[in-house]
């Protein structure tokens, strides 16, 4: 921890304001190579941070940093790593009772839980991921049950999920996959008797706004004799806002008929959804393309095996070069910490079909853009949030070490590997 804390140095440097724009900042940060993921990257440049927020950025000789500024150094910057699917926070480093909240087996459809009454913004899980440069993470109930309770975005910094959350509900995570079926006569047991369950509900919720819009119009039939809203539900209130799309329904589903079914789903009820997981999405490029459906592809280093037995390293180079958006993901495991790290997932694109910018792409602004915060995050541009990650090396060579990360212009160190 020594030694990683004394790599990222924080000095303080005067500098003649020579240079044209001079902008006061509380962090500077100079880079041999900056990746602002908004334009061509910057050599030797500089980044100005004030209040929380990139106040400039631009080449060194262009930009002067004041004096008493705090500066940081690194050989590559990029903006802070964004984790497009992630159960950390919910699920804790030790794998132990007290720290896995991620999925609540008593029934197997509950839309009602929410990520933000679970979230620990003290695990340490989600200092470590932040060590490797990721500043923002998609989290919330993971896959195993048809439906699971909600996502959310948060960044790994901040002692309290308030100070954390970005979106407090961004999602409902659901699950099309055996990995959701029952044993032992249990329900569901089937994929038939898992999408006829999901249809069930939807239906209940139609009927459900369908009545509460009613009763609020004072348009109920007088057969009814009802002119007050039915009793609140929350179950049918959170799929009703899947119904009039304020939030996504997120399906994990690996197998070409899993993905079948979610995009039939998404048709018949006119929802939006995100394909999670998608392992044999390479068979459906066109059906997947049709649908106008994003995909958050599956960890690359999971083993081929079970529901992802026929994934190919070469689905997300395939996906792009269709015009599908796709983003990275660290998921989740059934085992410690049950959570891997989405900048090494996302490296292993580079050998199959992805370019270096399309990589980082995947994880910074791609990811902000489908997540709705691409106005805060997944760039650095002036008025963004100053999110920012310093590597010594090229960020996807695994020899590279992560020097340390800014969020909100405040310098922080994760947990060493």
């Amino acid at each position: 921890m020594i030694v990683r804390t004394a790599i990222l140095l924080f000095v303080l440097v005067a500098v003649p304001l020579t240079a044209p724009l001079e902008v006061s900042a509380q962090v500077a940060i100079r880079g041999e190579t900056i990746h602002t993921m908004a334009g061509p990257a910057i050599k030797n440049g500089v980044i100005l941070i004030r209040d929380g927020k990139i106040a400039a950025i631009g080449s060194g000789d262009a930009i002067a940093i004041p004096a008493g500024t705090r500066v940081l150094e690194a050989k590559v910057v990029t903006p802070g790593l964004i984790d497009a699917h992630s159960t950390v926070g919910l699920t804790g480093i030790f794998n132990v009772p007290h720290d896995q909240d991620q999925i609540e087996h008593s029934s197997p459809i509950q839309p009602e839980l929410r990520a933000v009454d679970a979230y620990n913004a003290k695990e340490e899980l989600v200092d470590w991921v932040r060590s490797f440069g990721i500043t923002t993470i998609h989290t919330g109930h993971g896959p195993g049950e048809l439906i699971s309770g909600q996502t959310m975005v948060v960044k790994t910094a901040g002692d309290t999920v308030e100070k954390a959350t970005l979106v407090p509900a961004r999602a409902v995570a659901a699950t099309l996959s055996a990995d959701a079926q029952k044993a032992d006569r249990g329900s569901p047991g089937t994929r038939s008797k898992m999408v006829a369950m999901l249809r069930a509900e939807f239906i209940k919720a139609r009927e459900y706004r369908a009545k509460r819009s009613a009763a609020e119009d004072g348009k109920a039939e007088q057969k009814d004799a009802k002119k007050d809203p039915p009793a609140r539900d929350l179950r049918m209130e959170v799929l009703v806002d899947v119904l009039e799309r304020k939030l996504p329904l997120m399906v994990t589903a690996q197998r070409s008929q899993d993905i079948m079914n979610t995009l039939r789903l998404a048709k018949e009820f006119e929802i939006d959804v995100w394909l999670d997981g998608a392992a044999e999405a390479h068979m459906l490029v066109d059906e997947i393309k049709a649908a106008g459906v994003p995909v958050i592809i599956h960890p690359l280093m999971a083993r081929p095996s079970g529901e992802l037995r026929n994934f190919s390293l070469e689905t997300p180079g395939k996906l792009r070069a269709a015009g599908i958006p796709v983003v990275f993901q660290s998921g989740y495991e059934g085992y410690v910490p049950k959570t891997r790290v989405v900048l090494f997932e996302a490296a292993k694109s580079l050998a199959n079909g992805l370019t270096f910018e399309q990589v980082l792409g995947a994880i910074t602004r791609e990811p902000a853009k489908l997540l709705g915060i691409a106005d805060r995050v997944g760039t650095l541009e002036v008025g963004k949030d100053g999110d920012v990650a310093l590597y010594d090396g090229d960020p996807f060579e695994y020899a590279t070490h992560c020097l340390g990360a800014v969020i909100d212009g405040n310098p922080l160190i994760g947990a060493p590997r």
